[in-house]
């Protein structure tokens, strides 16, 4: 116990306690825009073959299987290099790594333009979920460096607010493009999208090589004092960390158990992503653009959402039941969507309930893995989790393409998605509590 901070004076206490906000404050400002801005493309590049798909099924003869698998096999790539490529960062700084990754999957992103079967189709998702392996994680990580427990979870949630962000402009960009681009150089829209949305990545890459510092003791626009302060928050943080071995890390059956609630929970992520275009199609929304102005409202209440979740979960520094009642929320959801189905405006406010209580799981969900992983152990422990919890990105576009090209309907799929959330919801209130942190 710090008996200095009971015995000092309240003022002080205070003005110190102000002091460390400011710091923090100063730090978000640096680093979480650019991280922000940066997973916005990533997840446009991950997912915008969703709304390729409106144009490139019907141009390249793909079957809804086909589309699926194609998909979900990013996440096969994912999966094979997630922890080496997270063990690397960790060894050689987050401004190299982050950079290379971005620039490799910016060009097989951009590259997905020329796909013309479906083998071509397997090969480039593949190689593109090999070349982004190591990005999620790898800042998940990098946000341990500056954070502790008590201030990660609302950084990490405005790290994840690109998601939804990418929904609410990728949504209204990626129907403008596909509608207004078609046909310019003798291209489809759908090869715009990828081209367009490919090559910024690139061009970011390069913005985070030059920008972004490995460690707090690089952070030359903070003063000693400043540097100090933080290194002391981590370092307090880290001495209730375990750090064994990488190879005791991947046998731990608590980080396993974690990462089956994190299966659920991206499966329920993967689904709305891949496929909220196709669902909102099939409630009678005509048009590319309208579809991608219609996306967008989801996103947008699923932002406010988890901000406010995840400050609750700082504030309280209780993680297990804010995470299990936000994926039963999503569960809820998307119930309700598939039993308003024939009502447009129901139906999508069911979606936007999905989506509210999905994104919601996300940030709460990293404040318990880095709650007890430190060091390389974190970088192995959270790759490992992310990974395994990303093959939910092959298997949920996959089932549900099975399930639609046998049913001609998406509310099997939909339904499976909200077993998996409460599923979920019931493993992690299995997750044994980090030591006074809950």
């Amino acid at each position: 116990m710090n008996t200095s901070a009971i015995t000092r004076p309240r003022a002080a206490a205070a003005q110190e306690d102000g002091g460390a906000d400011a710091v923090y404050r100063k730090v978000g400002w640096r680093l979480i825009p650019l991280l922000f801005v940066c997973y916005i493309v990533a997840y446009l590049d991950r997912v915008n073959v969703g709304f390729a798909k409106l144009q490139m099924q019907g141009d390249l003869q793909f079957s809804e299987a086909v589309y699926g698998l194609g998909a979900g096999i990013f996440f096969i790539g994912y999966f094979l290099f997630e922890v080496p490529s997270n063990v690397v960062l960790h060894r050689v700084g987050a401004r190299r790594w982050i950079a290379r990754i971005m620039i490799t999957w910016g060009l097989l992103s951009a590259g997905t333009m020329f796909v013309s079967s479906p083998m071509s189709f397997y090969v480039i998702r593949f190689l593109l979920g090999a070349a982004e392996a190591g990005f999620f994680p790898g800042i998940i990580l990098y946000l341990t460096y500056w954070y502790p427990a008590a201030r990660r979870s609302k950084a990490t949630s405005l790290f994840l607010a690109a998601i939804p962000f990418a929904g609410i402009l990728g949504g209204p960009i990626s129907g403008w493009i596909l509608q207004g681009m078609g046909g310019v150089n003798g291209w489809a829209g759908w090869q715009w999208l990828f081209l367009l949305q490919g090559l910024p990545t690139v061009a970011l890459g390069l913005v985070v090589w030059r920008y972004l510092d490995d460690r707090v003791k690089d952070a030359q626009w903070l003063s000693t004092v400043e540097r100090e302060l933080i290194a002391r928050d981590i370092a307090a943080e880290n001495q209730g960390k375990a750090e064994p071995r990488i190879l005791e890390v991947l046998g731990n059956g608590r980080v396993w158990l974690l990462a089956l609630v994190y299966f659920a929970y991206t499966s329920g992520l993967y689904g709305i992503s891949f496929w909220l275009p196709s669902i909102i199609k099939a409630i009678g929304v005509k048009g590319a653009l309208d579809i991608g102005l219609l996306s967008a409202i989801p996103w947008t209440f699923g932002v406010i959402a988890m901000y406010l979740m995840a400050r609750s979960a700082d504030r309280r520094l209780e993680y297990r039941w804010h995470s299990a009642l936000a994926a039963i929320v999503g569960a809820i959801g998307l119930v309700l969507s598939v039993a308003f189905h024939g009502n447009a405006v129901l139906a999508m406010a069911g979606l936007t309930l999905a989506t509210m209580g999905i994104m919601s799981t996300l940030p709460i969900f990293w404040g318990m893995p880095t709650a007890f992983l430190g060091g390389a152990a974190a970088a192995a422990g959270i790759a490992l989790i992310n990974s395994f919890g990303n093959l939910s990105g092959f298997s949920a576009p996959f089932l549900i393409g099975l399930i639609k090209d046998a049913t001609q309907s998406t509310d099997a799929g939909l339904h499976m998605l909200a077993g998996l959330l409460v599923a979920g919801a019931v493993l992690v209130l299995l997750a044994k509590p980090a030591a006074a942190r809950r």
